[in-house]
């Protein structure tokens, strides 16, 4: 098992907080890959008037709100699991299938490899090369699949490169892992935050190979993440059923299960997220791409990954400029194959992009105009 340093995670506020006196509400925090936007004006206006949800229990089986995430996510009711956030879908289904020997996509999230060595698995890792910018080579991914492994982790877009397969490459990889009888666990936390996530997205593929489940979130794009709301796709019936009888019931309380349905059928919100990422993404990758002192990574999700090239100068000390400034990026050391040279940052409103990038610009000594 690698081991993963200690770093201060997006929700880490409080400790930021008690280390550099900067109170928590004054802290712009790039580095919890969250919807700038916070939660829908929808979701906001309506959910109060429905407090009441409380006083009974929610429907067992999610009927209605797994109609509503059906229709979001092109699928059907039957193929969906709900979760108390994609966290606990994780666990459940690494606890249901049980894996001995799982293949994990990296550099990347360090609770896949977490929970599958809870369960007594053990884990390596397929390492994305900064040499092709972390983008896959399939056919050398493929070669690397054999009958000794029974699971594969992918998160697309992968945290933290950014980068994404597609789904024509996606079916490369799951004819390969079925021919060595290997289960693909599909991470789609930031699917919708990219410009065609109907050519990333794996949940059509859903109809045709029972060795997938894809897991999705509300914490991220619907910035949700204290409403602990997840879902996962399979067509694998069998799965459901034995997720089903472990899980335990009334997992989703009544009103995350009504925010959920408002979230999921709030299309305005949805495409201002998307306008608003895509077009600040393009912005600010076509900025930095013009810099001398960093290497940018074209990024397909809502967060950026930079290698820092200037001499003297690593994530250590940007993260310290940019802190004592109120704005908090990731320092990305603390994933594997990464180094200290590299930092992530998520896209956030235009102003507070601007302030991020005088901060890199002030000790990268670059220039933001033009």
């Amino acid at each position: 098992m690698l081991k993963h340093k200690d770093h201060f995670h997006g929700s880490d506020l409080e400790k930021i907080e008690q280390t550099y006196n900067i109170k928590k509400e004054d802290i712009i925090s790039f580095s919890a890959n969250v919807n700038p936007l916070g939660i829908s004006t929808e979701l906001r206006s309506s959910l109060s008037a429905q407090l009441d949800a409380i006083t009974s229990y929610p429907d067992r089986e999610y009927k209605a709100l797994r109609a509503c995430i059906a229709s979001y996510a092109d699928t059907q009711a039957e193929n969906i699991i709900v979760g108390n956030g994609s966290t606990e879908l994780i666990s459940l289904f690494i606890q249901t299938y049980h894996p001995k020997k799982a293949m994990i996509l990296g550099p990347t999230y360090s609770e896949y490899e977490r929970e599958i060595t809870l369960g007594g698995g053990t884990t390596l890792y397929y390492p994305l090369r900064e040499e092709s910018a972390f983008e896959m080579n399939v056919d050398d991914f493929c070669s690397q699949l054999h009958d000794g492994l029974d699971l594969l982790v992918l998160c697309n877009p992968n945290n933290p490169t950014s980068t994404a397969i597609n789904a024509s490459q996606m079916r490369r990889i799951l004819d390969t892992c079925l021919q060595f009888g290997i289960f693909v666990m599909v991470d789609e936390t930031y699917v919708e935050f990219t410009n065609a996530a109907e050519h990333i997205t794996s949940v059509p593929l859903t109809y045709y190979y029972t060795n997938l489940i894809i897991l999705r979130g509300t914490s991220k794009f619907f910035a949700a993440p204290g409403l602990r709301l997840g879902y996962a796709v399979t067509g694998n019936q069998d799965l459901i059923k034995q997720i089903n009888t472990r899980q335990n019931p009334w997992s989703i309380n009544s009103l995350a299960e009504i925010a959920g349905r408002l979230m999921f059928q709030d299309q305005n919100y949805q495409q201002k997220t998307q306008q608003l990422i895509h077009s600040e993404r393009s912005r600010l990758f076509k900025l930095l791409s013009g810099w001398d002192t960093v290497k940018v990574y074209k990024p397909m999700g809502n967060f950026i990954l930079v290698r820092i090239l200037k001499e003297g100068t690593d994530a250590d000390t940007l993260f310290e400029h940019c802190i004592r400034k109120g704005l908090m990026i990731r320092n990305c050391s603390t994933f594997p194959f990464l180094d200290n040279s590299f930092v992530r940052f998520c896209i956030m409103m235009p102003e507070q992009n601007d302030r991020l990038m005088e901060a890199f610009a002030e000790i990268l000594k670059e220039s933001i105009s033009g």
